[in-house]
C-alpha cells in the first residue's frame, strides 16, 4: 500500500499521529507495540530526539502497515535520510517548500506547520497533503475555522500542541480533520503500559467526540 493511501486509511480510522519526542532505540519497540495496541497508525520520531532514525528503521520495520516517519524534519536533506531509514511520513515544525517538495518526489506524506493563511497556500501550492496547524496554543477552533473557509474545500488540518482527550471537540467543531499528539500521550521514560492506556483514552475521546 502506498504511503498516501496508508495515511487516508489510518486518518479515517484513528485520525491521530503520536509524536513520540525523546524517543531511544532501546524503548521503540515495546512504545510501538503499545500505540499499535491502541489503534494506532500514525507515527512520527522527532529528528531531535536520540538516534531517530534507528527508531524509525526499527518502528517501520516491525509495523509495515503502519505510517512511520520522521517530525521536526527541517531540510530536504533530512527528509532523504528519513526515506532511506524506511519512513514514509514528514512532519515539520514550519513550512519550507524544499521540505515537502522533496518529500512528494519521494512518495512521501508531508504535513508541513503552518500558523497563517499565506503559509498554509503555500505549502498546498508546494503539494503538502496537510496541514499541521502550530502550536495550536496559539490559535483557538475559531482562528481554524476561518482559516478553512479560505482554504480549497477538503484541506486537511491537524492541531498539534496542548491537545488532550478533554479539548478535542471543539476542535473538531470547528473542522478539525485530527490531531497531533505530544507530552499529554508520550514523553521520555514513560512506561509502555501507560502510554498504551493514555493511547486508549485520546481513542476513545477522538471517536467520542466525532459522534457528538
Amino acid at each position: 500500500m502506498k504511503p498516501i493511501q496508508k495515511f487516508a486509511t489510518h486518518f479515517q480510522t484513528l485520525p491521530l499521529v503520536a509524536i513520540l519526542r525523546g524517543l531511544t532505540p532501546e524503548e521503540a519497540p515495546a512504545i510501538g507495540e503499545a500505540l499499535i495496541g491502541a489503534g494506532f497508525g500514525l507515527i512520527e520520531v522527532p529528528l531531535n530526539s536520540p538516534q531517530p532514525l534507528d527508531s524509525i528503521a526499527q518502528l517501520a520495520a516491525a509495523h509495515p502497515q503502519a505510517l512511520v516517519g520522521a517530525g521536526t524534519v527541517l531540510t530536504a536533506a533530512q527528509v532523504r535520510e528519513v526515506h532511506a531509514a524506511g519512513g514514509q511520513l514528514i512532519v515539520s515544525p514550519n513550512f519550507d517548500a524544499a521540505v515537502v517538495c522533496e518529500a512528494v518526489a519521494l512518495g512521501m506524506v508531508c504535513l508541513p506547520g503552518i500558523a497563517t493563511p499565506t503559509e498554509a497556500f503555500g505549502a498546498l501550492h508546494a503539494g503538502a497533503h496537510g496541514l499541521k496547524l502550530f502550536p495550536a496554543e496559539a490559535a483557538s477552533p475559531a482562528v481554524l475555522k476561518a482559516m478553512l473557509a479560505v482554504l480549497p474545500a477538503g484541506t486537511l488540518m491537524v492541531p498539534v500542541g496542548g491537545i488532550t482527550p478533554q479539548n478535542m471537540a471543539p476542535w473538531l467543531a470547528a473542522g478539525a480533520h485530527g490531531f497531533g499528539l505530544g507530552s499529554a500521550l508520550y514523553k521520555p521514560g514513560k512506561s509502555a503500559a501507560a502510554v498504551r492506556t493514555d493511547a486508549a483514552t485520546f481513542a476513545a475521546a477522538v471517536r467520542g467526540a466525532s459522534i457528538a
